[in-house]
């Protein structure tokens, strides 16, 4: 059948294969075809729908059809003898047939007979977490009573309520939001509710009024941080079959939940940037939460938006779609403001809770301590005499970003890449964050040997150490990248923080979105100009999107929270929008230049990128393209091109990187350019040289 997965012969080898069509009639010799070797387990395939979503995505995004249809099978199933994810137990009609005290004479296949009586089916994790043993479930076998089943069996219905604890009431604007999704039939809504103005219990009843009518709900996360309390949050209020989909969780768990959306036994799936290609059995809403989140763009090989297509999906699918964020996409509020989207505005925050005060530090001459103003320190030493939490943020982790030798100008450089390498404390290297490469930490200048070796910059882990320097009595908490790589060490560190326990807090952007920290009553912003003076057309959104989330952490209960926004542009004039006159405003302004400028959303972009180790043939092929797109296209004021550049980072991993920037004032017209340059670059000899893509609506276009 269509979708099927199967093992075919590929030269030397084996792989595996999706059948996407058939074909009446073929040009191959009957001599040189090939036969499929064999399929693979019947529940292994992709469902019409799922197939049809990724032809799509290969059209859209003028991706290598195969790369995009096997982007939608988990890694497990990708290899040629996956062996089954999970083992699970059911009655034959013999055992469904004995009465509960049939096996009293042996109690444990009695009691595993009264388990399968209740639950209908076992799994071998939850034979595991009731302590059955697997000699008395292969008793029961041998004697006729009991059968292993495919994990992915249509569960019994569930005589538990949906609900394990009540909803809470809305307030009027929530209320507002929850009544205007339409069901049964598609519609964008965007949820634009500030922060802690109570978006999730908008998610959960809109979910609740999908799963009561046995539907499935498909809720997508930006970050793999925000799985933890977003599952915590379903699970306490829904009693429904609930999985996770992201990269942090094993393989074989990954594939097995995959199987379990797909035969509708999981009814909420919740997920980051893949989940949006899971395969579902009968999909009633789907969310997607922070929305503006650049996370949802994948950076390599397929370039897709998943919240994009998540939208083209509910069309297909009939069914609502709500996109939730405090501070939504430009091209999210533009499609609101044309009436494309439904708009929902939640203005006030849920509870009796305010918002945030905001407070400008001018850094211009000032004397720092762990990189925080007196004004700032003074007011942490404050917030935690009361007993209060303060997050501290700064978006670099490592401990400083260069080391230089104040007598030579030596640099510590990656010599794969136009950057230099962080220096980290624990353990005590220089780390690239680009291509990865790390290098022990030289005692004496490798240029001129000079033994003074300076370090510039801040770093979480700098901040860090000297905040506990400064406060020897307070409890420190640093969370990036670098202190939660083991799968524990987030969970615990949010569980203190939800404690209460007067704390500080150290964060990247890891900590700027989604959270909800009842008793943190203090953010303080180090460097609020990062992001402001970015060459990307996109950073100032990004950078005013990221102020406003880490801000909307802080007093989040009853009392107001402070923000401390260290910066050496106070006056700046967007940072004077943002804070006196909020994310509208300042989106209002933003869209205003992009539309001057003839940019997304009111233009239409795509980015093609090359890069080679010889830079000379990245930039020719770029170059090739231009005079193709000159010959072939007249010029007009609908279309233009800019280029070919070197990229804001020029060489990464020994490759130099440049880029061609189309933009048209139609969808249209730009995919006519782009089939045109991709039919070049599919035939050209020197395109086989060179790596190079086209990302459709880049995030980043730099």
């Amino acid at each position: 059948p269509l979708g099927s997965c199967v093992v075919v012969p590929f030269g030397p080898r084996s792989l595996v294969g999706v059948v996407c069509e058939y074909a009446k009639e073929s040009d191959i010799a009957p001599e040189k075809r090939k036969t499929i070797l064999r399929y693979l387990d019947a529940d292994v395939k992709l469902p019409q729908e799922l197939l049809e979503l990724t032809f799509w995505l290969s059209n859209y995004y003028m991706h290598p059809i195969g790369e995009a249809v096997l982007s939608a099978i988990p890694p497990y199933f990708r290899a040629e003898n996956p062996r089954p994810v999970s083992l699970q137990w059911i009655h034959t009609p013999e055992g469904l047939g004995l009465p509960e005290s049939a096996l009293k004479r042996s109690k444990r296949q009695q009691e595993f007979h009264r388990f399968l009586l209740t639950h209908g089916s076992c799994s071998s994790e939850q034979a595991k977490q009731n302590g059955f043993s697997r000699s008395a479930i292969k008793a029961l076998i041998d004697k006729g009573l009991v059968t292993t089943a495919s994990a992915t069996a249509e569960p019994n219905a569930s005589t538990l309520q949906l609900l394990k604890e009540p909803a809470k009431i809305p307030n009027e604007e929530q209320q507002q939001a929850i009544s205007s999704v339409r069901f049964h039939t598609f519609n964008c809504s965007l949820l634009h509710g500030i922060t802690g103005s109570g978006k999730t219990e908008v998610y959960l009843q809109l979910a609740s009024r999908v799963l009561q009518t046995g539907k499935q709900v498909l809720v997508l996360i930006p970050e793999i941080g925000l799985s933890p309390q977003t599952v915590e949050r379903f699970k306490q209020r829904f009693n429904a079959p609930l999985v996770e989909l992201h990269s942090d969780i094993s393989d074989k768990l990954r594939a097995q939940n995959w199987l379990d959306a797909a035969s509708g036994k999981a009814r909420i799936i919740i997920g980051t940037r893949l989940a949006a290609l899971s395969p579902v059995h009968d999909l009633g809403l789907i969310i997607v939460d922070e929305e503006h989140d650049s996370s949802y763009k994948q950076q390599d090989a397929l370039r897709y938006s998943a919240r994009d297509l998540s939208i083209y999906r509910a069309n297909k699918l009939n069914i609502p779609i709500v996109l939730g964020s405090a501070t939504p996409s430009l091209e999210s509020l533009n499609h609101a403001a044309e009436g494309r989207y439904q708009h929902l505005v939640i203005k006030q925050r849920a509870g009796d809770a305010k918002a945030p005060r905001y407070t400008l530090i001018d850094l211009r001459n000032t004397e720092l301590s762990a990189g925080l103003a007196r004004e700032s320190l003074d007011a942490l030493k404050h917030t935690l005499a009361q007993g209060k939490q303060a997050m501290v943020f700064l978006n670099r982790r490592g401990y400083a970003p260069v080391m230089l030798c104040h007598a030579c100008g030596w640099m510590s450089d990656c010599m794969k890449c136009s950057t230099s390498m962080t220096l980290h404390s624990n353990p005590r290297r220089l780390h690239c964050h680009h291509c990865d490469l790390r290098q022990s930490v030289p005692k004496q200048c490798p240029s001129c040997g000079h033994p003074d070796l300076q370090i510039k910059g801040l770093g979480t882990e700098q901040i860090e150490e000297q905040l506990q320097q400064l406060l020897p009595d307070t409890r420190i908490l640093r969370i990036d990248r670098d202190s939660t790589q083991s799968k524990t060490a987030l969970k615990s560190s949010l569980a203190t923080i939800k404690s209460g326990e007067a704390c500080v807090l150290i964060g990247t952007q890891m900590l700027a979105k989604g959270h909800h920290f009842s008793n943190l009553s203090l953010v303080v912003v180090i460097d609020a100009d990062q992001g402001f003076l970015n060459p990307d057309f996109r950073a100032m959104e990004k950078a005013g999107q990221l102020l406003i989330q880490v801000a909307g952490r802080s007093g989040r209960e009853t009392e107001q929270g402070q923000v401390f926004l260290q910066t050496h542009r106070p006056d700046h004039p967007l940072i004077q929008i943002l804070i006196h006159q909020g994310y509208n405003r300042f989106a209002k302004h933003l869209l205003a230049e992009r539309e001057l400028a003839n940019m997304p959303p009111f233009w239409h972009c795509a980015v093609i990128r090359a890069e080679s180790k010889r830079a000379e043939n990245a930039k020719s092929l770029l170059e090739k393209l231009v005079e193709i797109y000159q010959r072939s296209f007249p010029p007009t004021l609908s279309t233009a091109f800019l280029g070919p550049l070197p990229s804001a980072m020029e060489k990464v991993q020994d490759r130099y990187r440049f880029q061609l920037l189309f933009k048209a004032e139609t969808r249209a017209e730009l995919k006519q350019i782009l089939i045109e340059l991709a039919n070049e670059l599919n035939s050209s000899a020197l395109a086989k040289r060179v790596r190079w893509s086209i990302d459709v609506d880049p995030v980043d276009s730099v």
